[in-house]
């Protein structure tokens, strides 16, 4: 850049290059350090409030005002009424852009005074800019004439004074010319729109033309005629910001953390695995719509905005560290979720269980590990059990003796015929389900739990009588030779619901023991002699024969060996299906054979007649 002729009575300027690589650090800013070029905006809106700020502390009735515009030519221009800089503080300026940049801590610890955070600040409009211009007087040194600083993305600049009638008032005015292909970030809708995501809640007079920017008090800080009132608020609030209508909202109030928000609640379940964006305000401008840790893990069904001065910005701005500021503030932030809940079961059941309706898993999941809030939920948290859809508390009043199976397939296995036969079964396969029944003598002393297994249900089913079960024992003969090979016993019982003809049971032990043995089957020798080593004494999987089921019965006259095998076969595969197992290879063989060979017995009977 050329030399510019100086206006006032100093030397004439002559040009200077940055000490460091401008080019180089406006592509760390642009690609490695922001996420958007949109930041562009929100650094000049913050330079302005801290130079505002800056003089309101020195002049308390000093004007705080903020005007953005843009000129025909499609250049940006930024005005503000705050302590302004010096010819001296611009050199200040530059020097301090030039040690940031090679520091260790980097640009985070240049935003740790005033002339840092300007002059990162103006850096970083290079991502949309090719030439900045600025114009200030300082309200410190009224007498001092304005400034003026001229930079393009080339790394070169100017400095020089100017005459009193260019800045009569002290302030900063920033000019910013668009880089190619950076034009639409400076147009005036554009501006606009950014200027009110990011400062909404600033505390002083930002206007884009003449429209205002700022939208104060906040509106969990209003006041409203009535509860009703402030929840309709928060409720279109929350759909203008985030895009939808919550269930409730919740307040986040932690004067010692000087934190004010709220947290929405979420209308539909999400998946607890699924991080949370949350939007944080530093002082009043939005520092990041995505914060992710800054509620605990268990409080996945809330949406938050808040504004703060306590937490701590990484150097992009755009992300909270990680400290123990946050690590107490998402604590307080839990514990304010928490009271909520408590609160809604202490006093308002309705809306308790319309929230549990949709996000029950986040309560389980708070529940697991917080004593306090299992025994608050427990009237309400929603179990499948074979008394239908109980809480544990209603459970555990109904049966002294609380089984539960530790997956969904076990269940379904058992549960129509614990059922019949007066066990009360929870069913233990769902998300935390299980950990929550472990839990519950803990917090409700005097209950009983046990896990089912095999043995358990088998030992609630009637025995056949012992004349009758010998007058079979070849049909059981039969039938346990043909299943013997695929690790499955075979016995006779007599229980209710007459309907059901056989019952596959197992536990994980015996599914254990047989994937063992389907591993040793198909291992080399060194393998199947250490599989071999690891043989268990778990008992076998059983196929359990309903002797009161008219089909048994009839099958178990049949006095055809293959016969027998063949119908065995069956009832084993129709048993599988019925508990909705996943069937391995050997089964779904076995279910093919018996198909096959019950077409081949009937055509061939058929032939007969």
């Amino acid at each position: 850049m050329d030399s510019q002729t100086s206006q006032s009575s100093q030397a004439s300027p002559s040009p200077h290059t940055f000490q460091v690589d401008l080019r180089g650090l406006v592509d760390l800013l642009s690609h490695h350090l922001y996420s958007s070029p949109k930041v562009y905006l929100r650094e000049l809106l913050q330079n302005a409030v801290d130079a505002i700020t800056a003089r309101r502390a020195e002049q308390p009735d000093a004007p705080a005002r903020v005007r953005l515009s843009v000129d025909a030519g499609g250049g940006l221009r930024v005005e503000d009424s705050g302590i302004g800089l010096t010819e001296s503080d611009v050199h200040s300026l530059l020097a301090t852009i030039g040690r940031s940049s090679k520091r260790a801590d980097g640009l985070q610890a240049a935003r740790s005074d005033f002339l840092g955070q300007f002059g990162i600040g103006l850096l970083a409009c290079f991502v949309v800019a090719e030439r900045i211009r600025v114009v200030s007087r300082s309200a410190r040194t009224p007498e001092a004439p304005p400034v003026e600083w001229t930079a393009a993305d080339d790394g070169s600049y100017t400095v020089r004074t100017l005459p009193d009638a260019e800045r009569p008032e002290p302030g900063t005015t920033v000019h910013l010319v668009a880089r190619a292909g950076a034009a639409e970030w400076l147009a005036e809708e554009r501006v606009l729109a950014l200027a009110r995501d990011f400062g909404s809640l600033l505390p002083y007079d930002v206007r884009v033309g003449e429209e205002e920017v700022t939208d104060l008090p906040a509106p969990w800080d209003r006041a409203y005629p009535s509860p009703a009132n402030r929840r309709v608020a928060l409720a279109r609030h929350c759909h203008e910001l985030f895009g939808f209508t919550p269930l409730d909202s919740i307040e986040l109030n932690v004067p010692l953390a000087g934190i004010r928000g709220v947290a929405y609640v979420l209308p539909a379940a999400v998946s607890p695995a699924q991080r949370a964006g949350h939007r944080v305000h530093l002082k009043g401008m939005l520092l990041t719509e995505r914060a992710e840790q800054l509620l605990p893990d268990w409080a996945f069904f809330v949406r938050c905005v808040l504004d703060t001065d306590s937490l701590r910005p990484t150097a992009s701005r755009e992300s909270l560290y990680e400290d123990e500021t946050l690590a107490a503030v998402r604590e307080a932030l839990g514990e304010r979720i928490r009271s909520w809940l408590t609160g809604l079961a202490a006093g308002d059941p309705q809306r308790l269980a319309a929230f549990l309706s949709v996000h029950h898993l986040g309560v389980k999941s708070l529940a697991r590990h917080d004593k306090e809030m299992l025994r608050t939920m427990l009237p309400w948290l929603p179990f499948e059990t074979t008394d239908g859809r109980l809480s544990l508390e209603e459970f555990a009043q109904r049966h002294p003796m609380v089984h539960f199976t530790r997956t969904v397939e076990e269940y379904r296995q058992v549960a129509p015929i614990a059922s019949a036969q007066g066990v009360g079964v929870i069913n233990g396969g769902y998300t935390y389900d299980s950990e929550l029944v472990e839990a519950l003598p803990s917090v409700r002393p005097g209950t009983v739990v046990a896990e089912l297994d095999a043995d358990t249900v088998t030992a609630h089913l009637d025995a056949v009588d012992p004349a009758e079960e010998l007058a079979l024992a070849g049909f059981l003969a039969a039938a346990r030779a043909r299943l013997d090979p695929l690790g499955c016993d075979v016995v006779l019982r007599a229980f209710h619901p007459l309907s059901v003809p056989a019952l596959h049971l197992d536990d994980r032990a015996s599914r254990h023991e047989q994937a063992r043995a389907e591993a040793e089957e198909q291992a080399d020798d060194l393998w199947a002699g250490i599989l071999g080593s690891l043989r268990g004494s778990a008992p076998r999987a059983r196929l359990v024969l309903n002797h009161l089921n008219p089909l048994i019965r009839r099958i178990s006259s049949l006095g055809d060996a293959e016969l027998i095998g063949t119908a065995t076969e069956s009832l084993y595969g129709q048993a599988l299906l019925m508990a909705q197992r996943p069937l391995r290879p050997a089964d779904s063989a076995l279910l093919n054979r018996a198909f096959m060979g019950l077409l081949e017995w009937a055509t061939n009977g058929e032939e007969g007649r």
